[in-house]
């Protein structure tokens, strides 16, 4: 959940980085050896458990033991990220055995609906443990989210701004299942497409706000890829490095402006998930519709299927009667007498 660029530092990180001064003084000492211990100070946590896989050390309570396991196999398994140089820096990973501890350890600042917050500065991972709510998502997913931002920063340190630093690691972490918050915004439809710098503000909004802006970021992301499909990012992550400038880098590695980029992706966003918002939107309203006004219509159809029976049966009443009356008259007639004939002589 960790972003970039100088504006949203001033405050956010700082923060961030007092509460990590507390955890940077508090984990795993008597949870290894001393001469197992890494070269930073851990956090201490007594009764915890270490774990060290290659570049990874993970510390958590006997109950979240088996999921830091596996945590750090996948992330061996997995250690390279798209357009990056394979990261070197040692990582440490903070398992919370419950949501006291995880808020006390990622502080106050931290958005309420987190799973798991990176301290790219100390090369620090906080995660909420087997205790995490349904919503806290896939452990592994979470993971490579978080150390996606390690990695882009160990290459870009600070370069990258929020937007792209979000949308990065949601991209490198796979997670296209947040075009899903895109595909009933029908405010793309009408125009209302944000720009890339206005997305910061979306991320401490509410936890809907902030979904919508991880989607919108993650499509910038992709898209600038997709310019590329060959080399993706690598030749734009060396040109940002080199220049500094992500504009400058947007032109060495794909030959446009990085407003023209903006506009490419506003647009390519509006058109791909505008129409989906709209039929969305739509199909609900019509679902709305149909449970507000379908005991009415139900009624309704009661009703007059009550008078069309009643019809029905005046009809049948007046038929019978008709029928009767006709058969009473030709059974009550009298006998005619017979006609007179005259005989001419």
């Amino acid at each position: 959940m960790r972003g970039g660029g100088a504006g949203w530092r001033a405050t956010f990180r700082r923060r961030l980085l007092r509460a990590a001064a507390g955890v940077a003084t508090a984990l795993a000492a008597a949870a290894a050896p001393a001469s197992a211990q890494p070269a930073e100070p851990p956090i201490a946590a007594p009764g915890a458990e270490r774990f060290d896989v290659g570049r990874f050390t993970a510390v958590a309570y006997p109950a979240d033991a088996h999921l830091a396991r596996a945590l750090l196999a996948a992330a061996v398994k997995r250690d390279t990220y798209p357009g990056l140089p394979r990261p070197k820096a040692r990582v440490l990973l903070a398992v919370a055995p419950d949501a006291r501890r995880f808020r006390a350890w990622v502080g106050p600042e931290a958005p309420e609906w987190g799973a798991a917050i990176a301290f790219p500065d100390l090369q620090r991972i906080v995660m909420q443990g087997r205790s995490a709510g349904s919503d806290a998502g896939d452990p592994v997913s979470v993971f490579r989210h978080e150390l996606a931002h390690l990695a882009l920063h160990e290459y870009l340190g600070d370069l990258p701004p929020r937007w792209f630093d979000e949308g990065y690691a949601g991209w490198a972490a796979g997670e296209w299942g947040r075009d899903e918050s895109l595909a009933t915004n029908v405010a793309l439809l009408l125009g209302g497409m944000p720009t890339l710098d206005s997305l910061e503000a979306g991320f401490y909004e509410g936890s809907r706000t902030a979904e919508q802006s991880y989607a919108l970021a993650f499509r910038a992301v992709s898209d600038l890829a997709s310019l590329d499909p060959e080399r993706g990012l690598t030749l734009f992550f060396r040109y940002w490095k080199e220049t500094g400038r992500f504009d400058a880098a947007v032109r060495s590695a794909y030959g446009m402006t990085g407003d023209a980029f903006e506009a490419l992706w506003r647009t390519r966003t509006r058109r791909r998930y505008g129409a989906l918002a709209l039929v969305a939107n739509l199909s609900l309203a019509t679902a709305i519709f149909s449970v507000a006004f379908l005991p009415l219509w139900i009624a309704r159809r009661r009703r007059d299927k009550r008078r069309l029976e009643a019809l029905r049966a005046a009809d049948e009443v007046a038929e019978r009667e008709e029928r009767e009356s006709a058969l009473a008259a030709l059974l009550g007639a009298p006998d005619e007498p017979p006609e007179e004939r005259s005989i001419s002589t």
